[in-house]
């Protein structure tokens, strides 16, 4: 947990305020000893960027118990489409939040993970996007897995796969959360299936720490040569944010102070820079991963970091990464 004003230490006036944001990737849960639902992702958002739309990626939260274990993942969804029904009423402001849905189905169940898709459509027909099996695996102790309990080369493997062509006949994306060693398997799975739409979450996790420590420039050099790769896949697109989790390295929630985001610009700009030059803002977009990220950097600082490394962009850049992008590739009203 973050220490109580903690983050309240390190205070920015906002950039740009006026601008729109669409936030792709936040979560809501109610865990034991920690809440993080509508009112504390409104508390979090109010600090003065304009964030108009938001899309809620799953968090294994408020599974439904007493369904069968493939369909309790539906729980998730119900629980979010009250949430982003009280959104739209207009009650809590301007901003619509989980106008988008990203649920979790387990793909490895083959061809019937169609009936768990077809639940998540039933309790959200407008609001459903798609899924989210996270598949990140490390062999070092030092790395947790995925919440999702993968195991090793599990995109490759054939039941995996078999379920992934699901997502194609129901119009559904993926969004795929990995660590950067396993990108060539990632880019196996997205060239296999160039009729879904796919989102790498989080620049597709470059780690900093276990067997990586002390590894940063290591890391990065052979992200970027296999980020590279991923370019003539038309169907992938990139979230960018993500990377100040403790999982990264940065060992931002171990200062005295939370960073400025001077520091965050200095310290991960480039990973940046090399999906917009790559990519082209047309596939990439600007993510919170609140309030995961939030155990190292505040709301209204990160997305002032985000528009510092946009800054010398031409507007019609920045507004695909802070809106267009998100809003296109998850088809939001």
């Amino acid at each position: 947990m973050v220490e109580l004003g903690w983050l309240e230490k390190v205070s920015e006036k906002i950039i740009e305020p006026e601008r729109e944001i669409c936030d792709p990737h936040h979560h809501l849960w109610q865990k034991p000893g920690s809440k993080y639902l509508l009112e504390e992702f409104l508390e979090d958002i109010a600090g003065g960027h304009n964030v108009r739309s938001t899309v809620f990626v799953e968090c294994a939260s408020m599974f439904n118990s007493d369904a069968r274990p493939e369909l309790a993942p539906i729980g998730e969804t119900e629980f979010v489409q009250g949430l982003a029904a009280m959104s739209a009423s207009g009650g809590f402001g301007n901003c619509r939040v989980a106008q988008g849905i990203v649920g979790f189905a387990d793909l490895s169940l083959g061809k019937s993970v169609k009936s768990t898709l077809e639940g998540h459509l039933g309790v959200a027909p407008k609001r459903f996007k798609g899924i989210r099996h996270a598949t990140g695996w490390q062999s070092s102790q030092e790395i947790k897995n995925s919440h999702s309990n993968p195991s090793k080369g599990l995109m490759s493997s054939e039941k995996f796969l078999e379920g992934f062509e699901i997502l194609a006949e129901l119009d559904l994306s993926f969004d795929a959360w990995c660590y950067h060693e396993q990108l060539p398997e990632f880019a196996q799975l997205a060239s296999a299936n160039p009729d879904v739409t796919i989102i790498l979450d989080h620049f597709g996790g470059p780690m900093g720490i276990g067997p990586y420590q002390g590894k940063m420039d290591e890391v990065f050099r052979r992200w970027r040569e296999e980020v590279l790769k991923l370019a003539p896949l038309e169907n992938v697109f990139f979230k960018l944010g993500g990377i100040n989790m403790k999982v990264n390295g940065f060992d931002w929630h171990k200062r005295a102070l939370p960073p400025s985001s001077d520091e965050l610009v200095e310290a991960t700009a480039r990973y940046y820079e090399v999906c917009i030059k790559e990519f082209g803002s047309e596939r990439c977009m600007f993510e919170s991963n609140f309030p995961v990220d939030k155990a190292s950097v505040s709301y209204n600082v990160l997305w002032n970091a985000f528009k510092k490394i946009a800054w010398n962009l031409e507007e019609s850049d920045k507004d695909n990464l802070f809106r267009k992008t998100a809003m296109r590739v998850y088809r939001l009203e």
